[in-house]
């Protein structure tokens, strides 16, 4: 990282953006083109839970290729100025790359399910129809590498 003094050191901060922000982005790799697509996710045990149809062209690329890079960001918000140059952005965000696993099995896909629907506010009680988790796959991205970053007064 070019600019040490944005680097978040703090693994609670990093832990903090992983667990509370809405959206990741994954990149991949389509023959020599960057493809990124905008997931829903869930966070646990240094593994990013996503839920995804069993076709695609996300899954046809993962099926090539399934290392991966990732962005997630929490909190931004574009500080203005009077003088054009002197704008800037606050901000708290973390990098990765990391290796994803397709997996049907359906305790994963339970698992990973209820840490999605938990994360994004459900709070009845979590039953599956079976033909529902059968139409759908469940990711892992496995982090091997991490970097946190932020920018502003925190």
């Amino acid at each position: 990282m070019r600019r040490l003094d944005k680097q978040i050191t703090d693994k609670q901060v990093i832990e903090e953006i992983l667990l509370q922000s809405d959206i990741c982005r994954l990149g991949l790799v389509d023959q020599d083109e960057a493809y990124i697509v905008p997931v829903n996710y869930a966070y646990a045990d240094n593994v990013i839970y996503i839920h995804s149809a069993h076709a695609g062209r996300k899954m046809e690329l993962l099926k090539q290729n399934n290392r991966v890079s990732f962005e997630i960001e929490l909190h931004h918000e574009v500080v203005k100025s009077d003088i054009p140059c002197n704008w800037t952005a606050k901000y708290r965000s973390v990098m990765g790359k990391g290796t994803i696993t397709i997996s049907n099995d359906p305790d994963a896909k339970k698992r990973g399910m209820d840490l999605i629907m938990r994360k994004y506010g459900a709070d009845m009680e979590l039953n599956y129809n079976e033909k529902v988790l059968a139409r759908m796959t469940i990711l892992l991205l496995e982090i091997e590498s991490l970097t946190g970053k932020q920018s502003g007064d925190w």
